[in-house]
């Protein structure tokens, strides 16, 4: 993995800088302690993750995130600050972690293992989809429709049926879900549920509901699709709650 470190303070960048070195196997491309040289390094390098400190000159490290969300390939962030008052806002913008200063080795430590972690789960998959069926035969009508796979949002049992959704139909399959899901890439479709399968790319918001479990809602969709409690935690860890 590639980074850059984003921080003001020289001791601060430069015990961050240790511990990465040490614990990892990051490799650290380049230090700023400004956010618009920032912006101007990365319209012609591209790094895996950011650490970024939020109190930077010229443009702070929120608005930086922003700027950042909006490019074609994002970078993981990893908000290295003293402010705590930051930390929802930080992972409304989908942070990866909130690192608090003083930094706790043990604690840096355990963000690094996940970072390389989900650098391994990233290129697994990556790999799995290049040699994974983009198509699926769904039937209506008599009729065998072949369909994109990423035009299904999500999958319903019905006893022996499953019903299969995409944005403008709904098609009925002679068969369980799990033989309809075994059909489905495992990077793409989770089986949040017994009775559900969720295209992972279509979810536009996940609402806390009873027995901390979630209910997920999708994206062009009024269908809302449960989070079982025996899914929660590897739903979490997916989306990274």
């Amino acid at each position: 993995m590639k980074a850059i470190i984003v921080e003001d303070e020289f001791l601060a960048q430069q015990e961050l800088s240790w511990m990465i070195q040490q614990h990892s196997q990051i490799a650290i491309e380049a230090c700023f302690d400004d956010g618009l040289e920032v912006l101007k390094y990365l319209q012609n390098h591209r790094v895996d993750v950011i650490f970024l400190d939020i109190n930077i000159p010229s443009l702070d490290g929120m608005l930086l995130a922003q700027n950042i969300n909006q490019f074609a390939h994002k970078p993981l962030i990893v908000f290295i600050t003293a402010w705590k008052e930051h930390a929802v806002d930080a992972f409304e913008l989908d942070a990866f972690d909130y690192i608090l200063k003083p930094y706790q080795e043990s604690r840096i430590i355990t963000m690094l293992n996940k970072l390389e972690a989900t650098a391994q789960q990233q290129h697994a998959q990556t790999q799995s989809a290049q040699s994974t069926p983009l198509t699926v035969n769904l039937v209506k009508d008599e009729r065998i429709i072949v369909t994109d796979i990423n035009d299904i949002y999500y999958v319903e049992a019905h006893e022996k049926l499953t019903f299969v959704y995409t944005r403008r139909e709904a098609y009925v399959m002679s068969m369980a879900i799990s033989e309809f899901c075994s059909r489905l890439p495992e990077q793409l479709f989770f089986r949040c549920h017994r009775s559900y399968c969720v295209n992972l790319s279509k979810i536009r918001e996940i609402e806390p509901w009873f027995n901390n479990t979630y209910l997920v809602k999708l994206r062009d969709l009024d269908a809302q699709v449960p989070v079982s409690r025996s899914k929660v935690k590897a739903f979490r860890q997916l989306m990274r709650l």
